[in-house]
């Protein structure tokens, strides 16, 4: 994130050292006279649209979106099997990051080829690692932009987790997206609560309905809203 896409798109998690530059790249910005340069970032992240973080080190990075622990709060099973995958389908997990989801998508019983999309060059690198190591052959490591996901083929599903606060420009991305989509095609959303114990600064957390309406505005409708994740919202979405 995770837009980028989202980062967009390394997996998002609020943790690490945060870089304020944006998904391609450093963000600059003249700092006015009088300012120090904490009140500077603390003003550029303000004015931000999305939580701008860069996730370039997956070996480290893996310790945490990869820790065991994890899957209490993610509930990754329950997230998989409340998305009905049907066999033949083909995925995009956007913003994969390590490839927590990648994995578990692409060793569901539907056995679905899955796209694992990130911006950061060293995340495809070490998805590619993995897939390879762990025999994986049905996920597939897609070098993304910041602003399109470069998916070879469209899908029909999209799966965003914990990276929907990373993506810059979030109307205009995911109305881009839509040509990367099947007609029917599914978007599901994953990220954190405004009360979440964890996660991106508060201001980059969305309720329910400002989510809604910046995909409505991107021409998609609220099907379903899943209400079990004790840390996230996850909500899906179809195409107008």
């Amino acid at each position: 994130m995770t837009v980028r896409i989202p980062t967009l798109l390394g997996l998002a998690s609020a943790l690490g050292a945060v870089l304020l530059a944006s998904p391609a790249g450093a963000q600059h910005s003249t700092m006015p006279a009088g300012m120090s340069h904490e009140e500077h970032m603390a003003q550029m992240k303000k004015q931000a649209d999305h939580f701008a973080h860069r996730f370039d080190n997956p070996d480290e990075l893996a310790k945490t979106f990869d820790d065991p622990a994890r899957d209490e709060w993610q509930m990754p099973s329950r997230v998989i099997d409340a998305l009905q995958i049907a066999p033949g389908e083909v995925i995009a997990d956007i913003g994969a990051g390590t490839g927590y989801f990648t994995i578990r998508l692409a060793r569901a019983a539907a056995k679905p080829k899955v796209y694992a999309v990130d911006i950061e060059p060293s995340m495809i690198e070490h998805l590619r690692h993995r897939f390879t190591v762990e025999g994986v052959t049905n996920a597939i490591a897609v070098q993304a932009a910041a602003d399109v996901t470069n998916l070879p083929e469209p899908v029909d599903l999209a799966l965003i987790v914990d990276t929907y606060h990373h993506i810059p420009n979030r109307v205009a991305y995911f109305t881009r997206l839509k040509s990367s989509l099947k007609r029917g095609a599914r978007l599901a959303i994953v990220d954190f609560r405004k009360d979440a114990p964890a996660g991106p600064p508060e201001e980059f957390r969305f309720t329910a309905d400002q989510i809604s309406a910046e995909l409505a505005t991107a021409g998609y409708t609220l099907q379903t809203t899943n209400d079990f994740l004790p840390r996230q919202l996850f909500l899906v979405f179809r195409v107008n």
